[in-house]
């Protein structure tokens, strides 16, 4: 079995309304084009005769083991792909040995998906409310079991995904959670240092894609950088995710972990992003396609698949580890 086959058969089973969400990007989805294109532009440079009969793919990440340097991505509206929703992608995630992360617009809620596996798991949240509520938010995901939370940035507004708009329909999610949506726009680096002051557990921060505002990051102590234009789903026309992870990288310079996303769909694109320095990838439309061909059991084979991928790589390339 192959990925490319993972990807037939999500599309035999999908609706065409939640085909096109899936896979589709924002406007023109020239940003989501970019993503594939910026990372089909890097080239591999392989070295002989390294002796690698044994190759190792596994890292550490906040202190936990993965089996391999990919994580499952928070995706919202996942119950409309796969009915066990966050449940069902967290348990894949445990049984296989990596981090899930769950999004707060998708379903089952976090009592559930907490309860679901003692694995480790990190919640994302879209901000409705002011930092109380932000606050009771962190507290509520620190006693169900998660351990670290993930603010999303680069959704001030949500975009004009034109996919959807021309076939007249809106992802559950959407639907749910319009109210308290001004309070997303308005978040600012007070939230941020807000959050530092007053919260112990490590805070990602998802939609960095310049140097500078990875600085400013840095500046402010967060524990990750989530490089990611929210898979060519927000702003359209910008680059390529790959394409800025050398000048963040190079800008963070070892004060934060690094996590990057945006079309990484083959063991090649995660050995791409390590190589230039990031400490893992988080797979959104691989994870979404393996749920929808196959549920649970579909996405486990679909990180093995990627696992088998990414150490034939590795030795080709005379890699012995990461």
């Amino acid at each position: 079995m192959s990925l490319q086959q993972v990807a037939k058969a999500a599309r035999r089973n999908l609706t065409k309304f939640v085909w096109d969400y899936l896979p589709g990007g924002s406007e023109a989805e020239v940003t989501l084009r970019r993503n594939r294109l910026a990372l089909d532009s890097l080239a591999l440079r392989p070295r002989i005769l390294r002796d690698v009969a044994t190759v190792d793919a596994s890292t550490r990440f906040l202190g936990h083991s993965l089996r391999i340097p990919a994580m499952l991505a928070p995706i919202g509206s996942l119950q409309i792909i796969e009915p066990g929703g966050a449940v069902t992608s967290a348990r894949a995630a445990a049984e296989f040995g990596t981090i899930s992360f769950m999004s707060s617009v998708t379903q089952p809620g976090m009592k559930e998906v907490g309860a679901a596996t003692d694995a480790p798991k990190i919640f994302q949240l879209y901000v409705r409310g002011d930092d109380a509520w932000i606050d009771e938010q962190v507290r509520m995901a620190a006693d169900c079991g998660f351990s670290a939370f993930c603010l999303t940035v680069d959704v001030a507004h949500y975009s004009r995904r034109e996919r959807d708009l021309l076939n007249r329909w809106r992802p559950s999610s959407r639907q749910r959670t319009i109210e308290g949506r001004a309070f997303q726009a308005a978040l600012s680096w007070d939230n941020v240092k807000h959050y530092k002051d007053m919260h112990d557990l490590p805070l990602i921060v998802k939609g960095i894609a310049t140097e500078e505002d990875a600085v400013m990051a840095c500046e402010h102590g967060v524990d990750v950088i989530y490089v990611s234009n929210h898979g060519g789903r927000q702003l359209d026309h910008g680059r390529g995710s790959i394409e800025v992870l050398p000048e963040i990288v190079a800008a963070v310079a070892g004060r934060a972990a690094i996590v990057i996303d945006g079309g990484f769909m083959r063991g090649t694109d995660v050995i791409k992003a390590i190589a230039i320095g990031a400490d893992a990838v988080a797979l959104g439309k691989l994870q979404g396609l393996a749920l929808a061909a196959g549920g649970k059991a579909g996405l486990i084979r679909a990180l093995e698949l990627l696992e088998s991928e990414i150490e034939t790589s590795m030795a080709l390339l005379g890699l012995h580890n990461f």
